[in-house]
């Protein structure tokens, strides 16, 4: 790989990294900003999740122009979309996956804080490291293993007392079936992001960057029409008007302005999920997605005075143990492979010399 190519990859991961980092911790912060303020409609909430998808319009428009813009005038007409039919098949599948792990998650999180929540979300890294291993080969060194072992553990420590953040006015059994459906929830995405992985492997196409948004963009839709069907199953669209005008948080016009920001910071989310697999893997991504978790909790006990138990302290050291560790496992790996490359071109140097 060129340097150049080097350096282009660095800034995407980057970016990347930056656009998972606001969709990862704001979205639950605004999601659970609508339940506490009157909002119910589960389905709905789940649909927000990625019907901020047209936004992903505007940088395939920009690509689009770059594209002709180089392109010869006597070749043949520039296309807009470069998905070609086995990839975007692929994509609605996945798609519809994530619609219904959507609403896995937002019925979990109606009956969970922010921060037990995203605790137990962080046990996707586990299942996406399992199924990484089988779907794409993902290799593992000793720094990955530990890593994936102490995060895990690190969720399941909050499974110990379950009904010591229960807000006051849930049972008991609303509380275990929200953690059940959080965690199903992980458990699903551990999925979907190696098999995202496995699609970028399989399909016959050369994967740009390009390609990715429009990958986005066709899983966001078949997830948000996944939603929608619920929704006009469920009657939420008539719900949605009243919702509005009893909203706690300033009526209605409070309301259709969160809705907004929420859809659009959760586009964030799932392009630097997709973002990160396109530019390492789906286990570095997953790694990304529990090494922000830190964050999360942070801003939901500042905005919503949540509780930090003991619980969380010590879910939330073994967390950042876990994300240490792999990094400095990478970094050594790195190093080592760097080392060994340049001893390799040293060998094969020609040997020269004179005879006095």
């Amino acid at each position: 790989m060129s340097k150049k190519m080097m350096k282009m990859k660095t800034y995407l991961v980057i970016i990347n990294g930056i656009i998972l980092a606001t969709g990862n911790s704001g979205g639950p912060l605004m999601m659970r900003l609508y339940f506490r303020n009157g909002g119910n409609q589960i389905w709905f909430s789940s649909f927000l999740q990625t019907a901020g998808f047209p936004i992903i319009l505007l940088p395939l428009l920009f690509f689009f122009f770059h594209r002709r813009k180089e392109e010869d005038e006597e070749e043949a007409k520039t296309q807009f979309f470069l998905i070609k039919p086995p990839l975007f098949l692929a994509s609605v599948v996945v798609g519809l996956l994530t619609g219904f792990d959507n609403y896995l998650y937002a019925y979990g999180l109606v009956y969970l804080p922010v921060s037990t929540s995203s605790l137990i979300v962080s046990s996707q890294l586990a299942f996406t490291a399992l199924f990484a291993f089988f779907m794409v080969k993902q290799k593992f060194t000793p720094f990955t293993i530990n890593a994936v072992v102490l995060i895990t553990l690190g969720a399941g420590v909050l499974a110990l007392h379950t009904d010591s953040d229960r807000p006051a006015k849930e049972t008991h059994r609303e509380y275990i079936v929200g953690f059940a459906l959080t965690l199903a929830a992980a458990i699903l995405y551990g999925f979907v992001l190696p098999l995202v992985e496995l699609t970028y492997k399989k399909v016959s196409q050369r994967i740009s960057y390009t390609l990715v948004l429009e990958v986005q963009m066709v899983m966001c839709f078949s997830a948000t029409c996944f939603c929608l069907v619920g929704m006009l199953a469920n009657g939420g669209f008539k719900v949605i008007v009243k919702e509005a005008r009893d909203f706690k948080l300033g009526g209605s016009t409070y309301y259709y302005v969160l809705v907004a920001f929420t859809a659009i910071i959760w586009q964030g989310f799932f392009l630097g999920t997709i973002g990160m697999i396109f530019c390492a893997s789906s286990l570095v991504s997953g790694i990304v997605i529990s090494a922000l978790l830190p964050l999360t909790e942070v801003l939901a006990v500042l905005f919503y005075r949540e509780k930090f138990q003991a619980e969380k302290g010590i879910s939330l050291f073994l967390s950042l143990w876990g994300f240490l560790s792999y990094f400095y496992g990478q970094i050594k790996f790195e190093k080592k492979t760097e080392d060994q490359v340049q001893e390799t071109q040293l060998s094969q140097l020609p040997v020269t010399g004179s005879v006095g």
